[in-house]
């Protein structure tokens, strides 16, 4: 599976490329404003040109379906590795998926966002998105198992052959991050902080820090081995 970083914030996407443990980048607005991106467009084409071919999604701004596909088409242009982020329904619940659709047939990839059920799911990958963004943490706001959301459509995609991926999202603890991997998300796009916390775990800072101590005393050991021979 793949990791992505929910983040805007060009020092943190470059300290974990360093690591080789991010494939991706997902960015809104609101995340862009919060990491101090307040050109969007030159935002977004310095982390593209960071991340060379991996994807990084910018997301429309517009309940208007003709807006939605002007701004995308400009997003397109920005660089290769551009996806755009389409809900799969606007905010007055009006369905999104001809955008999805008329996208991808111009070639440019989709990141279909705000997907909180199995149809939702569904309809996106056959309307053409490249990702479906099932919010994890959404999901478990309304009283269901976001676990079960993401194993049901994987399983979907993969009985019917579609190319979609299933990335999860709406990240707000370190156990959702696995859970979603278990689940058989292909994607999770992890807010920053939670990356700390993933990689360190007290008790293996307690073994190399015994590891160390052993060492030591073995070095002086046999530095006085060789002083006595």
């Amino acid at each position: 599976m793949q990791f992505f970083l929910d983040s805007a914030n060009y020092r943190e996407i470059e300290r974990w490329l360093r690591q080789g443990v991010i494939d991706g980048v997902t960015t809104n607005p609101s995340i862009m404003l919060k990491d101090g991106v307040y050109d969007i467009e030159e935002g977004a084409r310095r982390i593209c040109a960071l991340l060379g071919s991996r994807p990084v999604s910018v997301e429309v701004t517009t309940n208007d379906h003709a807006e939605m596909l002007k701004q995308a088409r400009v997003f397109a242009r920005w660089a290769p590795n551009i996806v755009v982020k389409i809900p799969v329904v606007n905010e007055y619940g009006e369905s999104c998926l001809g955008v999805i659709h008329a996208l991808n047939q111009e070639g440019i990839s989709i990141n279909t966002t705000a997907i909180l059920s199995f149809n939702q799911a569904t309809l996106a990958a056959k309307a053409g998105a490249t990702y479906v963004s099932i919010f994890a943490g959404r999901v478990a706001d309304e009283g269901n198992d976001p676990g079960t959301v993401i194993r049901q459509v994987r399983q979907w995609l993969d009985e019917w052959d579609y190319a979609a991926k299933v990335l999860v999202g709406s990240i707000r603890a370190v156990m959702d991050v696995q859970n979603a991997a278990i689940a058989g998300a292909h994607i999770v796009t992890i807010p920053p902080q939670f990356l700390p916390k993933m990689v360190d775990h007290k008790y293996s800072r307690d073994t190399v820090r015994q590891f160390n101590q052993d060492a030591e005393k073995a070095m002086a050991q046999i530095a006085q081995a060789k002083m006595a021979s």
